[in-house]
């Protein structure tokens, strides 16, 4: 990771760590970047949050400024500007969001040209440039200067192709989507009526700053008893961006990605449409999702967090499925990033085409017990570095032996240390994390 972008772009609280300077360089340096042989064109998107529409403004600013031309899209999904950048042969993109972040925070994603995340050799010549490590970059003159155009018709093809990929019509069926007051809101229910299904929607009325609240994929219990109440037949929920998807059976269980993998997964191997038998997870994926794949006869491989680590392996290896645990998923036949709404068309492919109901489809998977605990430190590195530590880490392994697992990292986006223990018994995942927790708040490290 850089100094400023992390796993998942630059993110910050508005106008503390991300500021409307840095989305103007942020924008000078883009402009200038691909505009180097010609007119540099680049798509912009947006999530709802109050201040996405400063840095809107700020990114433009500096696009134009070095001469780039800029369409934007306006409040739409980070896998939508994914799809306008291939589909209309942008020299990248941006979306102006920070997911699942609180609605203070905000982010700036960077795709390049083929709509993936955009590469760390980039990022680092942004970062030198915004810490005035490079000459300034000149000012487009004249005819030269950047013009802005609306381009709310790249949305609305991109809500067409979403339409495209359903195999079947959803008629009659009782769908809930949980929009989290986000990127979605403008985008989901459209799809679902126009698929037939019998949509209610809840929390997709955002007003600047209830995105994410109490709502959308990281609050998950409104929609829960929303199905049931309902009586439902499934559940969506997504997060802000709207590039993971979580869904809610028609009993009210939550289906998280490591469950949606395997659904989609078996479900495509049986149709003869996953390349090697193969699905990519990360290291949080749980160990009750691996002992199902083996008994399905699916492989599977493991890699960093972040979905653009799973995307670059799937793309490498030529893989089909792939995702992360909280909900992005990969689908490479129809995009390179993970996309939530396209995630719920494909588990309703799965219900619709194999006649079942989700927790019958989910069944064979047993999650074991896991906690995952985050503590807010002065000072990620020092805390990854220090001796004692890992000291503690290694112990709290030898605890849980061969009946779970440890996993000990840093947040990419955010001052957060993950200690997260997974096991048979939820006893022994409390007692692992207790032990690297204990340890990290003895020797003073927490924030």
């Amino acid at each position: 990771m850089g100094k400023y972008f992390g796993t998942d772009g630059f993110r910050g609280e508005a106008n503390k760590e991300l500021t409307v300077e840095h989305a103007y360089k942020v924008g000078r340096f883009l402009g200038w970047y691909y505009g180097k042989e010609h007119k540099a064109k680049v798509v912009i998107g947006k999530d709802t949050r109050r201040s996405s529409y400063m840095f809107e403004y700020s990114l433009v600013a500096g696009l134009t400024a070095s001469g780039a031309d800029v369409y934007l899209l306006h409040v739409t999904t980070t896998p939508s500007v994914s799809y306008v950048i291939r589909s209309d042969e942008f020299d990248c993109g941006i979306m102006i969001s920070a997911s699942h972040n609180p609605f203070y925070d905000n982010g700036i994603k960077v795709l390049n040209g083929e709509g993936q995340k955009l590469e760390p050799e980039v990022e680092g010549l942004i970062e030198d440039y915004i810490d005035g490590k490079m000459e300034e970059i000149p000012f487009a003159v004249g005819e030269n200067i950047g013009r802005t155009t609306d381009y709310a018709a790249g949305r609305n093809r991109y809500i067409g192709y979403l339409i495209a990929v359903a195999t079947r019509s959803f008629k009659d069926k009782k769908v809930g989507l949980d929009c989290a007051n986000g990127s979605a809101s403008a985008i989901a229910k459209n799809v679902f009526d126009a698929l037939g299904a019998r949509t209610y929607v809840i929390n997709n009325n955002p007003d600047g700053i209830n995105i994410n609240t109490d709502c959308g994929s990281t609050h998950i219990g409104r929609l829960q008893a929303f199905v049931k109440e309902h009586g439902l037949d499934v559940g969506f929920a997504y997060d802000g961006d709207a590039d993971r998807c979580l869904a809610v059976d028609e009993n009210g269980r939550i289906i998280d990605g490591d469950v949606i993998m395997y659904v989609c997964g078996s479900y495509m191997k049986s149709q003869g449409q996953l390349p090697y038998d193969t699905v990519v997870t990360t290291v949080m994926s749980n160990m009750g999702l691996y002992e199902a794949f083996e008994q399905e006869g699916i492989r599977y491989e493991t890699t960093a967090v972040g979905d653009k680590y799973v995307g670059e392996n799937m793309r490498a290896n030529g893989y089909g499925l792939g995702g992360e645990e909280s909900g992005h998923i990969i689908f490479s036949k129809h995009a390179v990033t993970g996309d939530g709404i396209l995630t719920s068309l494909k588990i309703m492919e799965a219900m619709l085409e194999q006649k079942s109901t989700l927790s019958k489809l989910a069944e064979p998977v047993t999650i074991f017990p896991k906690l995952l605990q985050n503590i807010r430190v002065k000072d990620k590195d020092t805390v990854l570095n220090d001796s004692d530590i890992k000291d503690a880490v290694a112990k709290a392994e030898e605890y849980l032996g061969t009946e779970g697992r440890m996993l000990f990292r840093a947040s990419g986006t955010e001052p957060l240390i993950r200690v997260m223990a997974e096991a048979r018994s939820e006893e022994l995942a409390q007692k692992g994390v207790a032990i690297v927790i204990d340890k990290i708040k003895e020797k003073g490290y927490e924030a």
